[in-house]
Order: C-alpha cells, then sequence, then structure tokens
C-alpha cells in the first residue's frame, strides 16, 4: 500500500517502517540517513531491488513484513488507545536520542498526557534484576521516591522486580515515572504489572518503539536499553547478576558518555556481582538519592539560573503554560483549584505541574503547589502572559 504522496507522509512511513524494521536495526537507521525515511518505505512497500547492506534472503523477508504493515491502521488502533506517536523532527521528541545515531529509534508510541521532550530534560534510569531481593526492593523504591521528591522524573522498564520497585517508589512520593517498554504500548508486558502500566500512563508516560499489540521478545528487550540509556541523564543499577540485562543499559549509558551508577549489595549475593563489577570499572557508587543528583545534578543544562526561569516560558506547549499560568501569584493552590483554573482535568493538571517541577517553576507544599521565585519574577518581567 501506498505510504507517500499523502499528507503526513512522513508520520505513515515512520509507523509503516516500525512494523517493517526491528528496534535498533542500524542498516535501516543507515537507509533512513542515506535515502530518507520515505524513500526507504517506497523501496520496501513497492518490492523494488534490495537497497545496499543487505542479501536477498533478508530483503525477501522485509519485503513478506511490509506485506502486512497497515500503518492507518496503526494510527486508528493508537489514538483510540490514547497513544500518540512522536518522532525525530517533532517538538516533543526528545534530542538526546539522536546520540544513537543509526540505532535511532523511527519515533516512539507515547501513551500519557505529560510532554516527553521536557520529562527526559531530568531524567534518571533506575534498573535491576528481576528477581531481586527485599533489600533490592526497598533501596529501588527509596532511591525512586527521593529522586521524584526532588523534581527528577524516575524512568524504567516496568518489568518484575526491581523495574516495578522504582515506579512504585516514583509514584507512592507523588512524582514522575516514565515505563518503556519492549512491546506495543498498548498491551502492558508483564501481564502482572497491567495495574501498575495503566497507573503509570495515569500519572506519568508509557513508551515504547513497537507498534499497537506487537509482542516483546528476548532481543526486544535487550534492544528497548539502549532508549533507557539514551533517554536519561544517568542510570543507576539495583542489584544485577554477571550476566543481567540491566548491565547491558548501564554499558549503553557508559558508551554514550551518560553518568553510570550502582548500589552496592552483600558481598556474598549473586545479585550483587554485576553491580560490583560495574562499580570496579568506571561506575560510581550510590547510596541515596542525594547521591544521584549529585552527579547528574551538575549537569550545566540542567543547573537552575537563580535570576531567572529555566526555560523560556515560550517553549512550554499551550497546555502546560495554560497551568502554569492558573497558579495563584502569591499562594500556593492544591491540584483542583488549579485544574479548574487551567480548564482541564485534574490528572492532566498534575502531570503538568510535575513537568513544571523539572524545569524550576513550579514546588511541591505538601498536597498543593506554588510559583517559585524564580518563576514569579518571570511572570513579571516576561513579554506577555504565559
Amino acid at each position: 500500500m501506498s505510504v507517500v504522496g499523502e499528507p503526513d507522509d512522513e508520520l505513515l512511513a515512520r509507523v509503516f517502517l516500525t512494523r517493517v524494521l526491528e528496534p535498533g536495526d542500524e542498516v535501516g537507521g543507515r537507509w533512513v540517513r542515506e535515502f530518507g525515511v520515505r524513500e526507504v518505505a517506497r523501496r520496501l512497500a513497492e518490492g523494488g531491488p534490495p537497497l545496499p547492506g543487505v542479501g536477498g534472503k533478508r530483503w525477501t523477508g522485509l519485503l513478506a513484513r511490509a506485506e502486512t504493515a497497515r500503518p492507518h491502521e496503526d494510527l486508528a488502533v493508537a489514538r483510540d488507545a490514547g497513544v500518540r506517536f512522536v518522532y525525530p523532527g517533532r517538538p516533543e521528541w526528545p534530542g538526546q536520542l539522536d546520540d544513537l545515531g543509526d540505532a535511532r529509534p523511527l519515533g516512539l508510541w507515547v501513551r500519557g498526557r505529560a510532554g516527553l521532550r521536557m520529562w527526559a530534560l531530568k531524567s534518571v534510569a533506575v534498573v535491576g534484576a528481576r528477581a531481586c531481593t527485599e533489600y533490592g526492593a526497598h533501596m529501588a523504591a527509596t532511591l525512586a521516591a527521593g529522586l521524584a521528591e526532588q523534581g527528577w522524573v524516575v524512568v524504567s522498564g516496568g518489568a518484575y522486580g526491581v523495574d516495578g520497585a522504582a515506579h512504585r517508589g516514583a509514584l507512592g512520593a507523588g512524582g514522575a515515572t516514565v515505563a518503556v517498554l519492549a512491546c506495543g504500548v498498548d498491551r502492558p508486558y508483564p501481564r502482572g504489572h497491567t495495574q501498575l502500566i495503566g497507573r503509570i500512563a495515569e500519572q506519568g508516560l508509557v513508551i515504547g518503539e513497537l507498534p499497537p499489540g506487537d509482542h516483546p521478545t528476548p532481543s526486544r528487550f535487550i534492544l528497548r536499553n539502549r532508549v533507557i540509556a539514551a533517554l536519561t541523564r544517568g542510570t543507576v543499577v539495583v542489584e544485577a547478576a554477571h550476566r543481567s540485562g540491566s548491565l547491558v543499559t548501564a554499558r549503553a549509558a557508559q558508551r554514550l558518555g551518560r553518568h553510570t551508577m550502582g548500589v552496592p549489595g552483600p558481598a556474598t549475593s549473586g545479585l550483587s556481582a554485576g553491580v560490583h563489577e560495574l562499580l570496579r570499572g568506571e561506575a560510581a557508587l550510590v547510596t541515596d538519592a542525594a547521591d544521584v543528583v549529585e552527579l547528574v545534578g551538575d549537569i550545566g543544562q540542567l543547573a537552575p539560573d537563580r535570576r531567572g526561569p529555566v526555560l523560556p516560558r515560550d517553549l512550554l506547549e499551550p497546555a502546560t503554560r495554560q497551568v502554569l499560568a492558573a497558579l495563584p501569584g502569591g499562594r500556593p493552590a492544591r491540584p483542583d483549584e488549579i485544574a479548574r483554573r487551567a480548564q482541564t482535568a485534574q490528572e492532566d493538571a498534575i502531570a503538568r505541574l510535575y513537568e513544571l517541577r523539572a524545569l524550576g517553576y513550579v514546588e511541591r507544599h505538601g498536597d498543593a503547589w506554588k510559583l517559585t521565585r524564580q518563576a514569579v519574577m518571570s511572570v513579571r518581567s516576561g513579554p506577555g502572559p504565559c
């Protein structure tokens, strides 16, 4: 079927390719870079001669997958599930994913109200063993809660064990969290985390490279980890055996120049052996959220300017600016009041408040929210209303 020559043909071409190319396919990424996404999609859809770098057998396999791709249907299913597709060049695309080069995602399916680009600016990955110990779960939840309380977005993979504990820790602190899945974001996996992933979608974001309804495989879990590493400012590993997938995330973070951290465990625990191996290398030892923030918070782009806003208000999405404008100038306000003033749902207001906190515009006061001093100064001195 045709995927070019229509309105939004780049969107359709990228959605089409998510059905044909596997995540992290560097050959396919090189095609997109050299020929353009529309031309690659056209060649695959029309069954032309092989593109460079693949043999006839693999090209035949790609053509067979292309015959079953239905980008219009995928977009319709996603829309019904409250899912959008974000891709390079769009305002919500996190630029740090471009560091992956030809392994960069074609795009990301995003479920949740918050803006992915803004949240990724101040995010930390917390990953570790699925079959973690009680100590590992405690440390993951405590770290995540501490990071969330300090305005950091906690990113993990939605799996059992450390991932789930990290997500729950952030949610329990009333904070922001992102789950990066190795399957379609409309089909939560593992099934036992359906309720947790649904809660993350309401209070945070659920994202993934694979189109609606697609299933996870062992290789997709491994490839998913590069997105976690690239999206965040640093990766913390809490319990990992020598061959843990969490170490793949940490090593990807190191290759990308991100901070890599590990939480030490008992010397007798096999689940801490992988972490200790990291710590003997370039990873930093951390034991609480303060240790993590001390490392990742010194990045120049993230250091808040005490004399003004962290980012210009005109870079905020309109709905986020509306929530910012709804906060009273001189007192804290509860989320329900802010939502009424912003004419939006309370869940949406809360998601955008966490985004604004990460950017230095607002701060929490118990269950209420208040403009920071620099935000008030920005409003007074800015060229116009938010």
